[in-house]
């Protein structure tokens, strides 16, 4: 009776466990394809160069099937318990934070930083996956059906994590959002698992980051100063060895001013259980330099969401 009561105590366990399991956070935006294909775009400049970027809020406003599909698929995986990003909310919170970037600018050159529209939304929101929806509406006779192409990307490096595409059944339905369901609803099981495939990859190995670390002209310190008797630069590998998950990050290059740093695993919730993004990470290594025996000033500065800068010798 007593190894009866232990063996569903465990088994108990594992069902609490796997009910509370965490969940990725989603964002379902337009397509950049369907947005260039009905004409919903804007021109970015990036330091002198033109970027044509889907325009999210153009197309909310004046595409009502795209708006109807999105909201179709939010409810299908919030009713499968996955927190979710509203585009149009964070849209609105987007337009209100826009004066920070316009008034970030280096103290010594007077130069802006420059970041997309898209990479501000992103970081903004900071989803954990940002669910990338195209689709089109056919007839065939009296019937019609959806064509869709649903795409799972990882918010921080951009990478594909999961994928469904396919047709539905012709119908006599009209409405988008059925026709939409009817097309997604086989597919969406394979989908949801590749999602999980990936989270819990985070989970074990944490999220994969870029970090680049360079010097301000004015700055009396560079990576080949000394302290203690080694160089900045180990100094701040060593740092990286003992604050990525299980020591995983690689120097991709490296000189006296400039450090860059890919693959750089850090873990998804702080000791708190706080979501950790590449920005609060990285203020462990600002607090370090700021700090004796180094008693280095720091600007720290977020490129995206997967991304950040440290520019050494001042804030």
């Amino acid at each position: 009776m007593k190894k009866l009561f232990f063996v569903l105590l465990i088994v108990a366990g594992f069902i609490s466990a796997f009910g509370q399991a965490k969940k990725p956070t989603l964002m379902i935006v337009p397509a950049d394809i369907f947005c260039t294909r009905a004409g919903y775009t804007l021109e970015f400049d990036n330091q002198g160069t033109k970027k044509v970027l889907p325009d999210y809020k153009k197309t909310m406003q004046n595409d009502e099937n795209m708006r109807l599909v999105i909201t179709k698929i939010q409810g299908m995986f919030a009713d499968r318990g996955f927190p979710l990003k509203n585009l149009e909310q964070e849209l609105k919170k987007l337009e209100q934070e826009s004066a920070e970037m316009s008034m970030m600018t280096s103290k010594t050159s007077g130069s802006a930083m420059a970041e997309s529209p898209i990479d501000l939304l992103k970081r903004t929101a900071k989803a954990d996956i940002i669910l990338d929806i195209d689709f089109s509406k056919k007839v065939n006779g009296p019937q019609k059906y959806i064509n869709f192409n649903l795409q799972g990307l990882d918010a921080y490096t951009s990478k594909a994590v999961a994928n469904a595409s396919g047709s539905g059944a012709p119908s006599s339905a009209s409405q988008i959002e059925v026709l939409l369901e009817e097309a997604v609803l086989k597919h969406l099981d394979n989908f949801q698992a590749q999602l999980m495939t990936h989270f819990e990859d985070l989970f074990a190995n944490g999220r994969e980051v870029v970090v680049k670390i360079k010097v301000w002209d004015s700055s009396p310190s560079n990576l080949e100063t000394e302290f203690n008797g080694e160089q900045l630069d180990k100094h701040i590998d060593d740092w990286f060895a003992k604050n990525t998950v299980k020591g995983r990050y690689s120097q991709a290059d490296a000189s006296e001013n400039f450090m860059s740093m890919d693959q750089v695993r850090i873990p998804l919730y702080d000791d708190k259980g706080k979501a950790l993004d590449t920005k609060n990470w990285l203020n462990g290594l600002k607090k370090e330099l700021k700090g004796a025996p180094y008693s280095i000033e720091t600007k720290l500065y977020l490129r995206g969401l997967g991304e950040a800068w440290l520019i050494i010798g001042e804030k």
